[in-house]
């Protein structure tokens, strides 16, 4: 039999347009890319399950070998749409130029998969003892519908998991959690002339403003971890409009912020920091303020320094373990085994015109992963 080239499969990932929008123009689903990927791991002795979690969105799982434990390799099969236009080459073909793949996916992060292709062929499996698992999601770049139904299923209890996301190879070991929502407050509309006429949103957006500033300074004064280059929580006021006319009393105004918990704070912990800041004033403005969420919120993640599996992930890289600011599907993993973010190419690729993975890390990444299941699997 014989197994797929490294390029054949790169190819074929980057060609087949797994976008995932909420957007409904730009959805598209993952399902042919999850065939794809069914149909050379079934050619490669895995045993693989495809479960579709929505209509046309599904993830696989695949095992080889038996027993308790083992590894999981993990990532996810849809992209970001892409800037029509600002493209030099086509998004949905694999392009070799410049010593790099060019593509959709090629470094965030569909070609990861390739390379734990390539790395699985090259094991020798005679005398495995514990199973090598590969995990591969949908609509990360949503709303990690995938990884939360995976962890809430929990079909299998690997000892360890990495998540191949670009770090330019550098093992990640936490990263902050992302929450954003939308503050919407309804005044009532009149002429300028009479403040009286109406309730002014905008007035009352100020007062919003100030207690999420307020809350942003508690933030910054209670919670450090020293673990990351900035050691606190942030809260960012990232867009607002409100009004239609200079001469009109504001009658709708609408804020979306967001906020990056550190590891160790709670989703709950800090929806009620939230409402408590804006008790005062939603009990002055009764039924004017509704806050609604922008995206489901993501946790922070962090697997201890002191884990053997860190060590051994530095050991095997000749590198140190970092933390980064950008969110991953490691939260919900790390809900199961000790997981690491560890991948190909640069995270500054991600979500980019001309999307590219430099050479260079296709050998180091293909013995880091062939590593890594010797360690893990053997």
């Amino acid at each position: 039999m014989q197994l797929p080239k490294f390029i054949d499969v790169y190819k074929g990932l980057i060609s087949t347009s797994s976008i995932s929008s909420t957007d409904p123009s730009w959805d598209e689903g993952n399902s042919q890319v999850i065939e794809l990927l069914a149909d050379w791991l079934r050619q490669m002795s895995f045993e693989v399950d495809v479960v579709e979690v929505e209509k046309g969105k599904c993830n696989l799982i695949a095992k080889r070998g038996q027993g308790e434990g083992g590894l999981l390799l993990a990532g996810h099969t849809d992209t970001v749409p892409f800037d029509q236009g600002q493209w030099n080459f086509d998004p949905h073909a694999l392009t070799e130029a410049n010593n790099r793949f060019y593509g959709l996916g090629t470094a965030d992060m569909k070609g990861f998969f390739a390379f734990i292709i390539e790395a699985v062929k090259n094991i020798d499996w005679q005398n495995q003892t514990k199973p090598l698992y590969i995990l591969a999601t949908c609509d990360e770049e949503t709303t990690m519908l995938g990884a939360r139904h995976f962890t809430d299923e929990a079909p299998i209890q690997p000892d360890y998991c990495i998540i191949g996301e670009p770090t330019s190879l550098v093992p990640i070991r936490g990263h902050k959690g992302h929450v954003a929502n939308a503050i919407r407050v309804t005044g009532k509309s009149g002429h300028s002339s009479d403040p009286a006429l109406g309730v002014n949103a905008i007035e009352i957006m100020h007062e919003v403003m100030y207690a999420l500033m307020q809350l942003k300074n508690k933030l910054v004064k209670e919670y450090h971890h020293p673990g990351f280059a900035i050691p606190s929580p942030t809260l960012n006021l990232g867009h607002i409009h409100g009004g239609d006319s200079a001469n009109r009393i504001c009658g709708c105004c609408e804020l979306h912020y967001d906020v990056r918990p550190l590891p160790g704070i709670s989703l709950d912990g800090l929806d009620n920091m939230l409402q408590g800041a804006l008790k005062e004033v939603k009990a002055k403005w009764p039924n004017r303020i509704e806050i609604r969420p922008l995206h489901e919120p993501i946790p922070g993640y962090e697997c201890s320094q002191d884990d053997s599996f860190v060590s051994g992930m530095e050991t095997i890289c000749e590198m140190n373990s970092e933390t980064v600011n950008y969110c991953t599907e490691a939260p919900f993993l790390q809900q199961l085994c000790p997981t690491l973010v560890l991948g190909p190419g640069s995270i500054d690729q991600a979500h980019q015109p001309d999307e590219f993975l430099a050479f260079e890390f296709i050998d180091p990444t293909i013995n880091i992963l062939s590593k890594a299941i010797r360690q893990y699997c053997f």
